[in-house]
This record gives C-alpha cells, structure tokens and sequence, in this order.
C-alpha cells in the first residue's frame, strides 16, 4: 500500500474559484479519444459537469480549531477521468470528495462495491461520489450535503437515522483527497448490511453491486478497497 496522510480538521471550507485549466486545454485531442473509448465500453457514463480542485490549504480558526479550505472550479466528466486514468498528470488538482463512514454500533463498518456501470466498477468504498454543481449554493459547495445525498443514493440509509460525528478526517492519498465523516448508526452490523442489501434489491439500477461490513479482525489488504480506504480504516480500528 503506498503512503497515504491523514488530518483531522474541525470544518470544511469549499467554495468555486476562477482557474484555467492547462490540462483540459492542452490535451483535448487524447481526452476526446480517451472518451470514446471509455464510452464504447462503457455506454452509461455520462459526460456532465464535476467539480475539481485546484487548491487545498489548512486553516486555524480564532477558536482554536482547523479548518480545510478547498478551492474548487468547474470541468466535464471526460476530462476529470482522462486526468485519472492517465495518472494524474496535473499535480496541481485534486479530487475532492465527501465520503459517510458509516459505522455500526458494534463498530464495524458499511462499504460498497461499485457496479459495473459505474467508472470505478469493483472498487469498495464509502458511500461517496465526485461533487457537481446539484452540490454549489452560491460560491459555496456543500460536502455536507453531498455526503448525505451519497449516502441515500446509494445504500438507501438515512444520515438523520444515525449521529454524524464532529469533525472530518481528511485522507489525502495522491491526488484523492477524502474527506470523511463518521455517521454512528443505532443499528448492529448484521441489521445494517440487511437494511442496505433490502435497498439494492427493490432498485431498478442500482449503484452498487454489494455491500461488505468490515470490522475491525477483518483483514485490510483486498485490492480492491483504495489506498485512501485502507488507510483510514487502519487508523480508525488502531
């Protein structure tokens, strides 16, 4: 597993900044390219409008507590995953994203597995995806609200069935940044993983393909679970 960094900050501060993007400019031949053969594969991904950032800095407040201010700018999907699939070619953006920890009350964890129509088909993961402009309001762009849409969309819970803890947890692996939030459900993990399985079911097109509970004498070294996920379940079970 390569390194990955964590920080724990209080606050997000996320707010849309002016930026020209060199990348999107400066390849648009190998990222339409790129697009048509993803898309020749993959008919259902859909070229709409992601938020990236393009600066990321750490905050002390007044009140003594951190603050993770992010500057975000808008682009279209196929550049965001030509960026990524090429390897991140611009070390100067990032992709941002809120993800929902969310956490039994026996404290195992919920994951999901993407499905195959997704552009990360078969990666585990939070509830979580690439923030767009459903999630600005104003110059603001609202993680907050992002993790809960997530988190619905996907599995079918409720934040407001469970506790979301202060704070945020900030994996940066790369170019990933997560920014995580633990939500506390009343339930056990076997109630939970049913509850969510339920959900899946009754969808027509599901997101997700499987739900996996991960607790802590579960082993963290599937492949499958990015570098950010394993890093941050390491330090939560520590």
């Amino acid at each position: 597993m390569s390194a990955a960094t964590i920080l724990a900050v209080d606050r997000l501060d996320a707010r849309i900044a002016p930026f020209d993007w060199a990348f999107a400019k400066n390849h648009s031949d190998k990222i339409e390219a790129h697009w048509r053969d993803e898309t020749a594969a993959n008919p259902a991904l859909y070229d709409g409008r992601v938020l990236l950032a393009h600066a990321l800095r750490e905050r002390r407040d007044a009140d003594g507590g951190a603050t993770l201010v992010i500057e975000f700018f808008e682009t279209r999907f196929s550049r965001f995953l030509a960026w990524r699939d090429f390897g991140f070619p611009d070390s100067g953006v990032f992709n941002v994203f809120a993800m929902a920890a969310v956490r039994a009350a026996d404290g195992a964890f919920l994951l999901g597995e993407m499905g195959p129509g997704h552009s990360s088909a078969g990666e585990i993961y939070f509830a979580a995806g690439t923030p767009d402009l459903s999630d600005v309001r104003g110059t603001h762009v609202d993680l907050d609200g992002s993790l809960v849409r997530e988190l619905a969309e996907e599995t079918g819970l409720a934040a407001r069935d469970g506790a979301l803890q202060p704070g945020w947890t900030i994996v940066f692996d790369s170019q990933r940044v997560a920014c995580m939030k633990i939500v506390a459900m009343p339930l056990g993990a076997a109630a939970l993983e049913a509850r969510a399985r339920a959900f899946l079911a009754a969808e027509a097109k599901p997101e997700l393909c499987a739900i996996h509970m991960i607790s802590r004498e579960a082993p963290l070294d599937d492949p499958r679970m990015p570098t950010f996920m394993r890093a941050f379940l390491a330090h939560a079970f520590a």
